[in-house]
């Protein structure tokens, strides 16, 4: 006889050992303990009798435990046995649930490091260990959803870092998709968040080109009141124009002061050969300014909280923002276009030997690649003149524009 809710609620144990056995058709039956009240189902597979725990009333209804009954006769009909679809589903959910998406990150980023910058390796890391790993980290990666997702690149947007959260929407992608291969999630679910952010302002990095204002801006930086790192990078910036990135994680061990170069490993800048820097004297006297601090440590210019890691990415733009100038008007990147525009239009120097020195790729007449050591002494000799000139800037010198070279 098919049993009733009223049944399920009221019924108590008897005090049997076993317990009491109550069937309610087609294998399932509830056993009631002293402990509690368990659904059962008896069953044959493979000419062996089984049994099947369905779950524990009241959490599991007698309806919900006859709807457990009929999806293990379905799997039963088609030859698996339940008990065991039951274990694989478990140690899948347990293999789910190991896999968070934190720890897939941290594969991924060890798996994918040598094909990126170390510079990049660590912002990508700084991105993810703050804007990603506190809000889904310990979510599984296969049960996270488009939602979740766009909520933590939304908390980005919100407080006004709209590229770095397109640029972190991508980071994740690239992480579902590694989890993808790995057979731990199913789909790339960021690929339902295309339109989702507002769109990136497009446009060059902000920065001042107009050599009277870059006056200013020189004198503003000799007078910065910072951190003694901060304040040495503020003033390396404009004379070696090298991206922010790089400048922040150049080593004591690149730094040449006999030859007067700072040589940086190709594989920091995923290029084939080293690129090297010529080091005015006056980017000298600032290096030795700053050695006895740093020197007995890595990097150059060290993190003020532990001398593992280079200085934060923005630290330079920070710099820049205390003196009054906006993301607008000057970034820290944008030193490399001052030196590309005055070089080039007020010192007329040679193309070709500014955009080397900018590691852009400059070509032959027959379209082959220079070598990075190409034109080194012009090269030096040019970031000579240009600390010079820097240096008559600071001092209010008179601006004069000399002509084009033919």
């Amino acid at each position: 006889m098919a049993l009733t809710d009223t049944f399920v609620r009221q019924v108590k144990h008897s005090g049997a050992p076993a317990g009491d056995k109550h069937t309610d058709g087609q294998g399932l039956f509830l056993l009631v303990k002293a402990a509690g009240k368990y659904w059962r189902m008896n069953y044959r597979f493979a000419e062996k009798q089984k049994t099947l725990a369905l779950g524990v009333y009241p959490a599991v209804s007698l309806a919900k435990a006859r709807k457990r009954r009929d999806e293990a006769r379905e799997l039963l009909a088609d030859g698996i046995d339940p008990s065991q679809a039951k274990q694989d589903a478990k140690r899948s959910m347990n293999a789910a649930a190991a896999h968070t998406f934190e720890k897939v990150g941290h594969e991924w980023l060890a798996k994918t490091a040598a094909n990126r910058a170390a510079s990049t390796q660590e912002k990508i890391t700084n991105w993810l260990n703050h804007d990603v790993f506190p809000f889904i980290g310990k979510m599984p990666i296969s049960t996270i959803k488009p939602r979740d997702v766009l909520a933590t690149v939304q908390k980005m947007e919100d407080r006004g870092a709209v590229d770095s959260a397109h640029r972190v929407k991508q980071i994740c992608g690239q992480v579902f998709r590694y989890a993808v291969a790995c057979g731990l999630a199913e789909r790339d679910v960021t690929a339902d968040l295309k339109g989702a952010l507002a769109a990136p302002e497009k446009g060059h990095f902000a920065a001042i080109t107009d050599p009277k204002q870059v006056g200013v801006l020189l004198r503003s930086i000799h007078g910065y009141q910072g951190h003694p790192y901060a304040r040495a990078a503020l003033k390396l910036s404009p004379l070696v124009f090298v991206r922010p990135g790089e400048l922040r994680a150049a080593e004591w061990n690149e730094i040449d002061f006999g030859a007067a170069e700072w040589r940086i490993p190709g594989h920091k800048m995923k290029m084939d050969s080293d690129h090297i820097v010529p080091l005015s004297t006056q980017a000298l006297e600032i290096l030795r300014e700053v050695q006895p601090m740093s020197g007995h440590g890595k990097f150059v210019f060290p993190s003020i909280r532990t001398a593992e890691r280079c200085m934060s990415e923005n630290t330079i733009n920070a710099a820049l923002r205390s003196l009054g100038y906006s993301k607008e008007i000057m970034t820290a990147h944008g030193f490399r276009a001052m030196a590309r525009t005055i070089l080039d239009e007020v010192l007329a120097e040679r193309v070709d030997l500014i955009e080397h020195q900018l590691a852009h790729a400059v070509k032959d007449t027959n379209g082959r690649a220079y070598n990075r050591t190409s034109h080194l002494p012009e090269r030096k000799r040019m970031m000579q003149r240009w600390a010079d000139y820097l240096d008559a800037l600071n001092h209010g010198a008179q601006v004069l524009a000399f002509g084009k070279k033919a």
